[in-house]
């Protein structure tokens, strides 16, 4: 596997990505057909179906992700008490913290405060970082 960098650190998985998500919107697309076809009980309920199937992966993604962003927050809030014996600063955001995870510990201290003093974005934090710290485990 390649090195990580802010040019390749976006994942996909493509279970989710190209097989089940385009197979819930072919499913969704073909209920919805078949109800404006047949307008009976059975295709409104296929309709239902396909909706909560899709609704239901989006939100499973959903709660992945926020979940992943609250075990980031604290260990990024850990690593920062753990390098400075600071508390990280209250007003940096999660979309700021997050981007944050990809400093190394040398460079991760002035980034906190310099992503806080200039609201820097997260894509900007990313740009920032020079010594890039992979995170493999995030999708």
């Amino acid at each position: 596997m390649p090195e990580q960098s802010y040019r390749n650190h976006t994942r996909l998985d493509p279970a989710y990505h190209m097989v089940a998500v385009p197979l819930a919107l072919i499913n969704v697309i073909g209920a919805l057909i078949y109800v404006i076809g047949r307008h009976t009980a059975l295709s409104a309920l296929l309709l239902v179906s396909s909706l909560a199937l899709l609704l239901g992966l989006v939100k499973l993604r959903m709660y992945a992700t926020k979940l992943q962003d609250r075990v980031v927050r604290v260990e990024e809030s850990f690593r920062h008490f753990t390098l400075t014996g600071k508390p990280l600063d209250p007003s940096l955001t999660l979309d700021q913290i997050i981007a944050l995870r990809f400093a190394s510990d040398g460079e991760f201290p002035d980034l906190c405060a310099r992503a806080a003093s200039e609201h820097l974005s997260k894509d900007a934090i990313k740009r920032a970082v020079t010594q890039w710290r992979a995170d493999m485990h995030r999708v």
